[in-house]
């Protein structure tokens, strides 16, 4: 198995090509722009605003179908025309969206049937954006009616420089359980089993609880039952939900295709963030993948999870650049408490996406809303107008942004990959699972925050993926294992590869059923082990691990991991030589929430339990397979716990995290088809920090040598 970091490069020449937007060859900067909500006097002014701010893109027309189709056929493009024209004249491109997001009031009112209907049977009210049914036949005409409009008038424009459609699929609405969804989900269902009853109840498990169906027709939704509703029917319903709304998307870009050839068709993603939204299968379908991200502002150190969600982001978009198509340039709105960003946050934040392969930075939204919904929203002319932090700020990073162009066509390299699988976050917190802590994305971002700081950088992967060249492979949960799944992880450790794989993986397949032959059933014989039973720990339970057999030597040609500096937990870093795993032999870690019964059938133990329902048995084990090594960690650890076991799985990988950069500083190497490299230094921290870096500074020029000094709050981009 190579020990190269992984660098995924397009076939052409990525140096030389236009990027995601044809029509801009620059990185993007600007964001939404709702002139609608102000006098066409204000108009002028926002586009000379923007020229000062550096703006040369802006989204135009999300929610404002109710303007440009007053009455239903009735269609007023003049405001519209004479905006694009002006954003023309002031050299600022538009990301033209169709307004589907929010049909109008008449729509509501001519088409009841078409209305969002909850769990519970109750219709959702108007008065907000997509509260329609995403299956409703009335809205796949009127949706597709608006575009057509749209991309007949404006195909041509000049001004025209991407088609945004909808907004934020499946943000609100994703899940309908009207008669018209029933219906369309019978359609789905008959279509996704060949027509064939049988195999649908032998999917479902239907002999449990006499659920058979002996026609179409008996078959529901998963509506509100006294009792759990039967998890394969779960499972299948949010298959349907994210395909419905992908169907409305393909509807609307083979219409922006057809008539406007040429100009890329996207929608903003909301990726890590949204959960009834099945990604992997969207991305294929956009000419460019976009995302919104917004902080969560009361979590410490949420800039880690902003990291995460750039990288699962360029995961989804296949290595290729990506457009961050929102974010905010302070508080939003819509929080419990809307903590506002701190000086120099924005440009930090910015310039992270950009690190992690965005070749934009557009913010929701231009002017601050004076009504509505939003209105405490931040934005990035703020309700105070130009003499505010806030604007100068904008300003400043516009102004520094054409100075970042060499980054534009690289790519990130990353150091390994970690497994993320929707469908097996949908199936992992069902009903009835055997704790309620089983929380997909806690682990997810748990074991992300330990590799971020110790500074590996990672793609993420969908876990049927081809994972050649990635030295290491994390899968923090993956209880939902397809059999195709399994065989590539089983081949990747085979040629080589380090597995290291969480608890209450490898359970059920795709309908839920548990895999023959005893936990983890499609893991096991990868895993070298057999899981006897589930050990649930009670809320506030604790079990210690303590390590019982060395991890053996490290690869040959290697010397294992330095330290990645103070990040790492106090007891647990120990000396690293060859030989160990990394932590003090003899050393304690602590987990909680889960525990299992492991019985070795190959694999070695490493760390065992010292306390707890499985004392004195493996908590952590090593298996040896082929040319590779699978690990297994039995229990939850938190970041601090997965220190050691991450480094020994470092050593079995050829791994070594840079040593000598101080805590807080986020590091990300890009590099061009061209042979250029460069590093992005971020530093978190309220002081300022000192690593080992050599290179030209972008933005200023300066030359350091041997010695990066970057400032408390600061950013440095070299090249290498």
């Amino acid at each position: 198995m190579s020990q190269t970091p992984h660098l995924v490069v397009a076939t052409e020449d990525v140096a030389g090509r236009a990027g995601p937007l044809p029509r801009l060859a620059r990185l993007a900067y600007g964001g939404d722009y709702n002139p609608e909500q102000w006098p066409e006097s204000v108009w002028a002014e926002d586009v000379e605003l923007m020229r000062v701010a550096g703006v040369n893109l802006v989204s135009v027309g999300i929610f404002s179908w109710a303007l440009l189709e007053p009455a239903e056929g009735r269609f007023e493009f003049g405001w519209l025309d004479r905006l694009l024209d002006l954003l023309h004249d002031g050299g600022i491109g538009v990301d033209l969206a169709t307004p589907t997001a929010a049909p109008p009031a008449w729509f509501r009112r001519r088409h009841p049937q078409a209305r969002l209907v909850d769990r519970h049977g109750v219709p959702q009210g108007g008065g907000a954006r997509q509260s329609f049914c995403p299956s409703s036949p009335a809205y796949a005409e009127a949706s597709a009616r608006i575009t057509e409009q749209l991309a007949r008038r404006y195909a041509d424009h000049p001004a025209l420089v991407l088609w945004h459609s909808h907004n934020e699929y499946g943000g609100v609405n994703a899940l309908c359980y009207c008669a018209t969804s029933a219906e369309a989900f019978r359609d789905w269902l008959r279509d996704r089993y060949g027509g064939d009853l049988d195999r649908l109840n032998a999917a479902w498990g239907t002999t449990f609880w006499g659920q058979r169906y002996a026609d179409w027709a008996e078959i529901e939704p998963p509506l509100a039952a006294p009792t759990a509703v039967n998890p394969a029917q779960q499972l299948d319903f949010l298959r349907f939900s994210s395909n419905a709304h992908l169907t409305n998307f393909r509807r609307e870009r083979d219409i922006l295709h057809r008539l406007s050839p040429g100009v890329p068709v996207t929608t903003n993603f909301m990726i890590a963030n949204c959960k009834t939204i099945d990604y992997w299968r969207w991305a294929a379908e956009v000419d460019v993948v976009s995302n919104d991200h917004y902080l969560r502002a009361e979590e410490p150190d949420n800039h880690i999870e902003l990291a995460m969600c750039a990288d699962l982001t360029r995961g989804v978009a296949g290595g290729r650049p990506w457009l961050l198509m929102e974010h905010a340039t302070s508080a939003v709105n819509w929080q419990p408490r809307n903590i506002a960003k701190r000086p120099g946050e924005l440009r930090r934040n910015s310039l992270a996406h950009l690190a992690r392969g965005a070749e934009s930075a557009l913010f929701f939204q231009w002017r601050a809303s004076r009504f509505g919904a939003e209105k405490f929203h931040s934005a990035m002319l703020p309700h105070g107008g130009t003499d505010t932090r806030i604007w100068r700020e904008v300003v400043a990073l516009g102004a520094e942004l054409p100075s970042l162009e060499p980054l534009r066509g690289t790519r990130v390299v990353a150091d390994a990959a970690v497994l993320w699988d929707w469908e097996s976050w949908w199936a992992v917190e069902l009903d009835w699972r055997p704790s309620v802590d089983l929380d997909y994305r806690k682990r997810m971002a748990a074991w992300y925050e330990r590799l971020w700081r110790d500074r590996i950088t990672v793609d993420f992967a969908h876990p049927e993926r081809a994972l050649d060249g990635y030295p290491l492979v994390v899968v923090p949960s993956l209880y939902l294992t397809t059999p195709a799944a399994a065989e590539n992880l089983r081949r990747y450790v085979a040629g080589g590869g380090t597995l290291l794989v969480s608890y209450f993986s490898g359970i059920v397949d795709a309908d839920d059923t548990v895999h023959p032959g005893g936990h983890p059933g499609a893991l096991r014989d990868l895993l070298g082990l057999t899981v006897e039973e589930f050990l649930p720990l009670r809320s506030g339970e604790t079990v210690r691990l303590v390590e019982t057999v060395t991890a053996g030597p490290a690869r040959a040609g290697t010397t294992g991991p330095t330290e990645a500096g103070p990040t790492g937990p106090t007891g647990t870093t120990g000396p690293t030589g060859a030989g160990t795993t990394g932590a003090t032999a003899g050393a304690e870690i602590s987990a909680d929430v889960w525990a299992e019964v492991v019985v070795p059938q190959g694999a070695t133990p490493v760390w065992s339990y010292r306390d707890g329902p499985a004392a004195g048995g493996p908590a952590v084990t090593r298996h040896a397979l082929g040319a590779g090594h699978a690990w297994y960690v039995s229990t939850r650890l938190d970041t601090a716990g997965l220190a050691p076991v991450l480094r020994a799985a470092y050593r079995d990988a050829g791994l070594v995290p840079p040593d000598g950069v101080p805590d807080g500083v986020e590091l990300v190497r890009r590099a061009g088809a061209d042979g250029s490299r460069f590093l992005v230094a971020i530093n978190h921290a309220d002081r300022d920090a000192e690593l080992p870096a050599s290179g030209t500074d972008l933005v200023d020029g300066t030359v350091h040598d041997r010695v990066l000094r970057v400032p408390a709050g600061g950013v440095r981009v070299l090249r290498t």
